[in-house]
């Protein structure tokens, strides 16, 4: 895994995005196609905005998939994941293949079965993806399974994970965040064939260096970052803080 520090957010989030771009770029020279999987959350604000920007992208010839959803939430809602990539990354360069994850499907495991058949016939090119302070990939809490096979699958929300998206300014109470979620497990996420990963912020910086210094564990979600041969990890000088070696 390639690591790389930036005294600042935004200019992490430029070095980031323009890693992304040239990976799209370079599916879309190769196969005429790029197959890519987009997180959210408050750490991608800038990524995101700086990748939609980013020119000579061939959007029309992508294809979206959504890393991870909450179950029984609506898409009119806030703090929906759906809501989030519509506004910030659909609705300005418009994907032309989209696969959103269904929430509030009456079945979370029928929603799960549906997503999995479709991104089996894909080979994801890249993933853009954060770490949660709980160190958490996706909404692969830890200890997180790193054994399934299945794309897409139903996950418990730890209490540290619901707090930060309380403290992200997501929810009203501890008590509207749901506790539950659909996923990307930790397999497929590995599966893309690169992997840019990027993570501001001193609330981050615990989650870091125990991915990184740490042993590779399901204790760790995102350490498993380390054994993918073309991953890219961006910090601001706040997520590094902590770390041995910066």
């Amino acid at each position: 895994m390639q690591i790389q520090v930036f005294e600042s957010k935004q200019q992490m989030a430029q070095a980031a995005a323009s890693k992304a771009a040239e990976l799209l770029k370079q599916a879309l020279n190769q196969k005429g196609t790029a197959t890519f999987i987009v997180a959210t959350g408050a750490s991608q604000f800038e990524f995101l905005e700086n990748l939609t920007a980013a020119p000579s992208i061939e959007w029309a010839k992508t294809v979206m998939f959504h890393l991870d959803e909450y179950v029984g939430l609506s898409e009119s809602h806030p703090a929906s994941f759906r809501h989030y990539l519509k506004e910030k990354l659909i609705n300005k360069v418009h994907p032309g293949t989209v696969h959103l994850v269904c929430g509030d499907f009456s079945d979370p495991e029928a929603e799960c079965h549906r997503l999995n058949k479709i991104i089996s016939g894909y080979v994801v090119d890249a993933a853009f993806v954060g770490v949660g302070e709980n160190g958490h990939l996706a909404f692969n809490d830890p200890p997180a399974d790193f054994q399934t096979e299945n794309p897409y699958i139903v996950v418990e929300l730890d209490q540290a994970c619901r707090r930060q998206q309380l403290g992200e300014g997501w929810f009203v109470g501890l008590e509207d965040v749901p506790k539950q979620a659909i996923s990307m497990s930790i397999r497929q996420i590995m599966k893309s064939k690169a992997i840019v990963c990027t993570v501001p912020d001193k609330r981050k910086a615990q989650a870091v260096k125990d991915c990184l210094e740490k042993e590779i564990s399901p204790r760790h979600p995102a350490s498993i970052l380390r054994e993918h041969p073309n991953a890219f990890l961006y910090l601001d000088r706040d997520a590094a803080s902590l770390l041995k070696e910066k």
